[in-house]
């Protein structure tokens, strides 16, 4: 999840006690509440792999690599996928791999997408130095490999195709068009895609967002020149930051309030603008440089004319996509989850971060899908452990089996509807 105002990093600590017996079985129990025979063959599978999960998550984090750079995470999906018994595609997009599990009755084919890069020092909150797992990316990865384990022992149960794609390239933007580019979606023809993404919530709930997401991008310069270019800037980018109407989060305190207001429906932030602007000198003068994302996405074309009032902006092409979540399939995922894993287990996103924006969205203006929150929040802990680029990201391990549960219901249910 690209933010650069608002970052995290993963800080594993103590995390490795308990890994099974009692420590597993609250994930167990929550999930298969209410589901029924099959729900319980899940859970029972999905209780295999929990340990060994866990440490493939502790790998791929202590190996954190760079977004277009992820060789030795993408070999890692690709063994655990082959392993699996999935038939796998590597060098998609680059990094990008891709697992299809073929299950023994016909049906529909589903997507899950999880992403795979770490980052970068620049990107985090915090004073990072080095490169990180602090956006859950290391967790992404792991519960999609997780669900391919669990419904691979299913699959006589199954009807249809579930594809899994692994993504590079997400920190910068770049990987979802480049797996697009190298025609990912003609090639295993899905008819609808799904994801997770870590969030600071209470470990294992999932949050859906119907109707919303998260923002695009927009980006632009206004070039001054003249003996006083340096002061006119400094008053300029003060002009165009005074057109944003949320500040950025600088405390915990800010981060509860933010997490509150996206739960509330029709709150403060149904409308924003999140506006970034400074000025840079450059030969002959200087320069404003600014960025921003608001919400809904159509907004952008008012605030490129509230910019050009203030200056001659220059915009370099169009604004990235925001992710949009269509409601139908939200909704259904937020019903599915009420059957599958009990009241209490999920919830809505009634608004947009303005801080974060995803890749994702490329995909969702491709084919139809979901996109959610998996809370990883551990009890009585700081939101700061669990809002994503923070350095103090230290995500509840637990969440991994969550998803996986969750989310394996999810697709083999797509999967098998008619």
């Amino acid at each position: 999840m690209r933010d650069r105002s608002v970052s995290r990093r993963v800080v594993l600590g103590g995390a490795a006690a308990g890994v099974a017996g009692a420590w597993l079985a609250p994930v167990g129990a929550a999930v298969a509440a209410g589901h029924g025979p099959f729900g319980k063959a899940i859970d029972a599978t999905a209780a295999i792999f929990d340990r060994g999960l866990v440490g493939l998550r502790r790998d791929i984090h202590r190996h954190p690599e760079v977004a277009g750079e992820e060789r030795r995470t993408s070999a890692v999906v690709a063994h655990w996928l082959r392993a699996a018994g999935l038939s796998v595609t590597t060098g998609i997009g680059g990094h990008g791999v891709v697992g299809v599990l073929s299950c023994v009755r016909p049906g529909r084919t589903v997507a899950y997408r999880a992403d795979m890069d770490a980052v970068p020092p620049d990107e985090q909150i915090g004073g990072g130095t080095t490169l990180a797992h602090l956006c859950g990316h290391d967790i992404h990865t792991t519960v999609g490999i997780g669900i391919a384990q669990v419904l691979s022992r299913l699959r006589d149960r199954l009807a249809g195709r579930i594809v899994f794609v692994f993504q590079p390239g997400e920190e910068s933007l770049t990987g979802a068009a480049a797996m697009l580019a190298d025609h990912v979606l003609e090639r295993f023809a899905p008819s609808e895609i799904h994801a997770l993404h870590c969030g600071p919530f209470p470990v294992g709930e999932i949050m859906v967002t119907p109707g919303t997401g998260l923002p695009g991008q927009d980006h632009g310069s206004i070039s001054l020149t003249g003996p006083d270019a340096a002061s006119r800037a400094e008053e300029l980018a003060a002009r165009i930051n005074a057109l944003g109407t949320v500040p950025r989060p600088s405390s915990p305190a800010d981060l509860e309030r933010l997490v509150a207001e996206i739960e509330t429906p029709h709150g403060p932030l149904e409308r924003f603008v999140f506006m970034q602007a400074r000025p840079v000198p450059v030969d002959g003068g200087a320069e404003v440089r600014f960025s921003y994302r608001c919400w809904p996405e159509n907004r952008y074309v008012e605030v490129r004319e509230a910019v050009g009032r203030l200056g001659p902006a220059v915009f370099p092409g169009d604004p990235f996509p925001a992710l949009v979540t269509p409601e139908k399939y939200a909704l259904a995922l937020r019903r599915h989850l009420l059957r599958t894993t009990g009241p209490g287990r999920t919830g809505e996103v009634h608004a947009a971060v303005p801080y974060s924006g995803e890749d994702f969205s490329l995909f969702l203006k491709r084919i139809p899908g979901s996109y959610s929150f998996l809370g990883v929040r551990r009890p009585g802990a700081g939101i700061e452990t669990s809002y994503p680029h923070y350095v103090t990201f230290d995500p509840d391990e637990r969440a991994i089996g969550h998803g996986v549960r969750a989310m394996a219901g999810w697709l083999a249910a797509r999967a098998g509807a008619s």
